[in-house]
């Protein structure tokens, strides 16, 4: 059991170079911000970042002039994100803490971002509640989360000693460093949406293909190409629930209580 939320304080470094500077840290930014774009273009938003990181998709929506509050609970992350922030002269708000002490400080917002945080949580559907609570009616969340979907797909095509971990689902908890120990399935997700009074506007893979691929298989494949098949299929019912991360755009129900 995962006792408590992952703090990444001493993995700052690491995690920027293993996580964002490489071709699958792009490959997620452009499928976020594409998902988002029409938000971005729209009216000026009250936009909370529950678990910022580095900020990139809060900076991007910065630049279009809306309102943003950002937190995190590591004191490292949220100085890089601060950083970002003054280097491209965009303002915002910092709060330094657990998301669930900084949505009892903040009103409910328009938008709400909570990326790549529910599989580090000790717990995920306690936690993803009251985030969406601060989300105001007729208001949007953002949720990108690791998917245990992935995991079990990728472990079985390794086979040999991790079949009986599988079988077992021994391998939850279990995370490395870098790897969540609390992934989540995509359909239970989506179905604790819809309890909490949210329609799923956009659902997308990302990384439907690449990531069950050898080293050795994507030297010998165009990066090009398949890129494209990624593009092709990641929002395709049936294969966007294999991808190694799932986004999942959606709307509230207003004060009429209607979609």
């Amino acid at each position: 059991m995962v006792r408590q939320d992952r703090n990444f304080d001493k993995l700052v470094d690491k995690f920027e170079k293993k996580v964002y500077d490489t071709v699958k840290g792009e490959w997620r930014l452009k499928l976020l911000k594409e998902d988002l774009t029409p938000l971005k273009k729209g009216n000026k938003l009250s936009i909370w970042d529950a678990g910022c990181g580095f900020a990139q998709i809060s900076q991007w929506l910065a630049e279009s002039g809306h309102r943003l509050t950002l937190c995190d609970l590591s004191h490292q992350m949220l100085l890089r994100a601060k950083a970002n922030f003054a280097q491209a002269d965009l303002f915002a708000e910092f709060i330094e803490g657990p998301v669930q002490e900084v949505a009892k400080q903040i009103e409910p917002q328009d938008l709400v971002l909570f990326h790549a945080v529910l599989e580090w949580l000790a717990q995920p559907e306690e936690t993803l509640k009251i985030v969406t609570e601060q989300v105001k009616p007729g208001g949007y969340l953002s949720l990108l989360f690791y998917n245990r979907n992935s995991v079990v797909i990728n472990n079985t095509l390794k086979g040999k000693w991790r079949l009986p971990f599988i079988l077992e689902d021994a391998y939850l908890n279990k995370g490395k460093k870098l790897t969540p120990p609390n992934p989540q399935i995509p359909e239970v997700v989506c179905q604790w949406l819809q309890d909490w009074g949210f329609k799923i506007e956009i659902h997308t893979g990302i990384r439907v293909f690449h990531d069950y691929m050898t080293r050795e298989v994507l030297e010998q494949s165009e990066m090009e190409d398949l890129m494209a098949l990624e593009y092709r299929f990641c929002r395709e019912p049936t294969y966007r629930n294999m991808a190694r991360y799932i986004h999942i755009l959606a709307k509230k129900k207003d004060s009429f209580g209607t979609l």
